[in-house]
């Protein structure tokens, strides 16, 4: 009786395996099938194009964890702007295809950012352990799976995941670190010094929002026009700890340049940062609320319209323009993106920085994939409630 029933775990239709009770994974009793494979599945793609026409769920085994090879499954993977651009094949960052994923065609799996824990390493691995939480140095690894197999040279440890939550690590590597890096590493600013940024709503907006309140810094936050919700909206972030929220409208408007001129003391506090993420008329027009010798840093193009350089910015008063590419920098300077992360966190434990608003999406064995791939479409469509998260479940 009891072969007959370990039969039957070895030869279960999802993964061979049983899983027992809803504890944590790592802490889950697992059989898993007589040879020591792992079942995954994966949202991959083979050209380019839109997510609807180019993603597929794509089931396959990965060997026992050898040599230097550990085998990971996934606990939360979210849905960037950056990872839509890179299914078009628009992004400079390009995935890995592939047919170590049992294809007879190369494939690639979508998504650059999320957390893993380890479930099982190899005899030569060091550094890292079954149970620990890691995640990609580096974009291209293909984070929309329940599961990889891969060596530890492209992984960062979280040392401490102390009062850290999933979400929160799979979500630290790329807006906040684009936030914290922009406000540290162009312009100097003082206590009581101003910034001004577009996207003010957006992950990375959300995060300079709050650590420049840190540091003390102010903040003049611009959001798009919207028939509903915008009021609440404005407050959401000052709660957060923005000093004024206006709206693209009220950028281009005329009185703008004396409301600023009231926020900032008569001009006597200056305003020498500008984040901008979406191009087109609002970036010229905060550019010239920016004091002499200030930068404007771009780090995203959302409504694909270019960035125009007023001349007499550039000449009289020394506007510096320039960009900024997290993925580049943190290829540039590892030790420092693991310094980075490691305080965000620390404040994310005292309480000191806040959740961007997330649309979790649930990844069970069982999910399907038409909805996976409607949840990676509606990344591109109108106003959301919060950015999409894959949160695996049982896998």
């Amino acid at each position: 009786m009891a072969s007959k029933t370990l039969l039957r775990a070895f030869t279960h239709p999802r993964k061979m395996s049983l899983l027992c009770s809803p504890l944590p994974y790592s802490q889950q009793t697992r059989l898993i099938s007589a040879y020591g494979y792992e079942q995954a599945k994966a949202l991959t793609f083979k050209d380019y194009g839109e997510p609807k026409d180019i993603l597929s769920l794509h089931t396959h085994s990965i060997s026992p964890a050898h040599s230097n090879l550990l085998t990971l499954r996934f606990l939360a993977s979210p849905l960037n702007p950056a990872d839509i651009n890179q299914l078009q094949g628009v992004y400079p960052s390009k995935p890995t295809f592939t047919t170590s994923l049992s294809t007879s065609d190369p494939i690639a799996v979508g998504g650059n950012e999320g957390v893993a824990e380890v479930i099982s390493v190899g005899e030569k691995v060091k550094g890292l352990k079954r149970g620990d939480w890691v995640i990609p140095k580096s974009p291209g690894f293909g984070t929309w799976r329940t599961h990889a197999q891969t060596t530890g040279e492209g992984l960062i440890k979280i040392e401490n995941r102390d009062g850290i939550t999933a979400v929160q690590a799979g979500t630290i590597s790329v807006n906040p670190c684009t936030a914290y890096r922009m406000l540290k590493d162009f312009s100097t600013l003082h206590e009581g010094d101003w910034f001004i940024q577009n996207g003010a709503n957006s992950g990375v907006g959300r995060a300079a929002i709050q650590l420049g309140k840190l540091w003390g810094y102010k903040s003049i936050n611009v959001i798009r026009d919207r028939s509903e919700g915008l009021e609440k909206l404005k407050q959401e972030l000052r709660d957060l700890g923005a000093d004024v929220v206006i709206t693209d409208t009220e950028l281009l408007s005329k009185p703008i340049k004396d409301q600023v001129a009231t926020w900032t003391n008569n001009g006597r506090e200056t305003i020498k940062l500008g984040l901008n993420c979406v191009g087109g008329k609002p970036v010229t027009a905060m550019a010239k609320l920016l004091s002499s010798e200030s930068h404007l840093v771009t780090y995203g193009a959302m409504s694909k319209q270019p960035v125009t350089l007023p001349t007499g910015l550039l000449i009289f008063k020394n506007i510096h323009f320039d960009g900024f590419w997290v993925s580049k920098w943190s290829d540039q300077h590892p030790e420092e993106k693991v310094k980075t992360i490691n305080h965000v966190l620390e404040l994310y434990r005292e309480g000191k920085f806040r959740d961007t608003p997330l649309e979790e999406l649930k990844w069970e064995w069982d999910t399907q994939e038409e909805t996976l791939v409607r949840a990676v479409q509606g990344t591109l469509e109108g106003f959301r409630s919060g950015k999409g998260i894959f949160v695996f479940g049982k896998t």
